[in-house]
């Protein structure tokens, strides 16, 4: 695959440090699940709030939904029923890291996706789409980091 383009390698690098590379501002997505066991992932703040479990799959489901946005694909392939956020109360470790796992598949074939594009594509926009590929990209970095920050608080209110 030949070298991306400045453009898009600074992407990746921001893609990358959102979710699992080393980086100066803290933990990264990923990194704020680890040792975060099924009990402390389907912990609650406050009733009708979202838990650690369910921000992970809503993170997955929007990697998935911009990678469909960059590529054309049609909606309803996603891994699980429904979209945005999926309620879990609860579950066995087993469930939990089949989760984790799902959101790091999805990030792994966004990420190809991405790698992928020519610099040109990162100006186009998907049919349903008024953004940029190249500002999509920026914002689903900006994501994955936004929710990082919200794991990390329902980590420490567990702990009080």
């Amino acid at each position: 695959m030949p070298k991306p383009s400045a453009e898009l390698a600074l992407l990746l690098s921001a893609l990358e440090e959102a979710f699992e590379r080393k980086s100066w501002h803290g933990p990264n997505l990923l990194g704020t699940l680890r040792r975060v066991s099924a009990e402390a992932a389907a912990w609650r703040p406050a009733p009708g709030r979202h838990n650690i479990w369910e921000i992970a799959l809503h993170a997955a489901y929007w990697k998935y939904a911009v990678r469909r946005r960059l590529t054309g694909e049609k909606p309803g392939s996603f891994a699980l029923r429904g979209s945005n956020w999926f309620r879990r109360d609860g579950g066995d470790e087993k469930a939990w890291k089949a989760d984790v796992k799902l959101l790091v598949d999805e990030h792994r074939k966004l990420r190809e996706v991405i790698a992928r594009l020519q610099p040109a594509d990162l100006r186009k926009t998907s049919q349903r789409s008024r953004y940029s590929h190249g500002f999509v990209i920026r914002g689903i970095a900006a994501h994955d980091l936004y929710h990082a920050g919200q794991i990390q608080l329902l980590k420490r209110l567990q702990a009080r």
